[in-house]
């Protein structure tokens, strides 16, 4: 089976024994499902129910979510199901009909975004997707440049974008793959931004050179899948780059966006960059089935007077409730301020038990979402893709998830809900020193 970094980094290879039960229920998944889904740990975990940032078992074992950004403000989040419930028990139907909350919540969400209009569907990949078909109709050409281990989802065309999809999947010859800023090995700051700029520049011409003209820059405004760089300095030359090539800026928001960083409600805005496209995944609504694509008008009329857009149940009643009960949470218990308050503490304790292990490079990140460097030597910082794989199943035994990223799957992903509070910390930061105990 070819391998695909995002996919295969923490999966499930086959190779573990484990309880009756489960081996009977990934038989039955590998038999029904196919071979192309994979699990996560070498020890796959079955859980079957969640509240805040925790999770439960079929045994009742209470385990700690430090990975999932989908459910943004918590694991049922009581405001959160008793909008969908409501709205379920009432109408559910598409968007062709009239419906107040799509408008209402529209509203709101373009507030926070400066933008003019927005466009639903049902996943970031289908939001990606429209963004680029706009993107295209807009600038008139087809170039793309992303960077080099980017995700940005996996219709047939945003696959085409997401190198870090790996496997059979390949980078459309349209596309052009760039460095991620890689603050810890190549610095951060004014180098930085002029190492990035540099590169971009250079697809540009090529993608010029080769016909193609340049279309747009896609980018995940933390660079999540390439290992989680957060120098919010190096972004903005390299828009202005691409706009001067005649392409425009999307800003993939789907994992730094609604709170995450502490910064600011979108990851774009710690750049000081103006997008020209946002797109947003289930996380809006808190892992309800919605996506978004906010534009500014001047960009979105070319698409939109030419090509009637019609998404069946995107930016249903039922979607909506949910998207605004998520917005409803982060304005009315903080979150934002709390991603930042309780991120920072998570981040410093992590630094401060990773300063005595070899094998803890670095600590970075923004608010709550956090990469862990594990490499093979401090001196020469040789990416460590075992011994990552080895922490992160070490701490799936003690019931803490979390996963990897980066180029060489060497970094560990603490990406929690928004709700995780201080004694989260202490649990995370309890079990993690333990694990560096034992594996030194």
């Amino acid at each position: 089976m070819a391998f695909s970094n995002i996919m295969d980094s923490n999966s499930y290879a086959g190779s573990t024994a484990t309880d009756p039960g489960i081996e009977r229920q990934i038989e039955a998944r590998t038999r029904l499902l196919g071979p192309a889904y994979r699990l996560f740990y070498e020890r796959p975990v079955h859980l079957v129910r969640g509240r805040g940032s925790h999770m439960f078992d079929a045994e009742g074992h209470r385990y700690l979510d430090a990975y999932n950004n989908v459910v943004s403000v918590g694991h049922c989040h009581p405001h959160v199901v008793a909008a969908i419930t409501r709205q379920a028990e009432t109408l559910n139907t598409h968007t062709r009909y009239l419906h107040e909350s799509i408008v209402e919540y529209s509203q709101r969400l373009l507030a926070t975004l400066g933008m003019d209009q927005v466009m639903y569907a049902c996943t970031g990949s289908e939001a990606n997707d429209l963004a680029l078909r706009v993107a295209q109709r807009y600038t008139g050409a087809r170039g793309v440049i992303v960077t080099r281990d980017a995700y940005h989802g996996n219709t047939a065309a945003v696959s085409e974008i997401s190198p870090s999809l790996g496997g059979a999947a390949t980078v459309g010859q349209h596309v052009r793959t760039v460095p991620a800023p890689d603050s810890y090995r190549a610095g951060s700051g004014s180098e930085a931004a002029a190492r990035f700029t540099a590169d971009v520049q250079v697809a540009i011409d090529d993608l010029q050179a080769a016909g193609l003209g340049v279309s747009a820059l896609v980018a995940d405004t933390i660079f999540s899948s390439d290992g989680i760089y957060p120098d919010p300095s190096v972004l903005a030359p390299a828009v202005d780059a691409v706009r001067a090539a005649g392409g425009v800026f999307l800003a993939d928001e789907v994992q730094p966006g609604f709170g995450r960083t502490g910064e600011a409600m979108w990851g774009v805005t710690r750049h000081g960059v103006t997008p020209d496209l946002v797109t947003m995944g289930k996380p809006m609504a808190n892992g309800q089935p919605v996506a978004a694509m906010a534009a500014s008008r001047e960009i979105l009329e070319p698409f939109a007077r030419e090509v009637p857009y019609f998404n069946t149940f995107g930016g249903n009643p039922v979607s909506m409730a949910a998207a605004a009960a998520v917005l409803d949470v982060i304005e009315n218990e903080n979150l934002m301020a709390n991603a930042a308050q309780v991120g920072t503490a998570l981040r410093d304790e992590l630094a401060r038990l990773g300063a005595d292990h070899p094998a803890i490079g670095e600590v970075r990140g923004t608010g709550l979402y956090i990469g862990v460097e594990v490499v093979r030597d401090r001196q020469t910082r040789e990416p460590d893709r075992a011994a990552a794989r080895e922490l992160v199943n070490a701490m799936r035994d003690r019931r803490v998830l979390i996963s990897v990223c980066g180029t060489d799957g060497h970094i560990l992903k603490v990406r929690p809900p928004l709700v995780f509070s201080m004694s989260d910390v202490d649990w995370f930061c309890t079990e993690f020193a333990e694990v560096l105990r034992t594996s030194a």
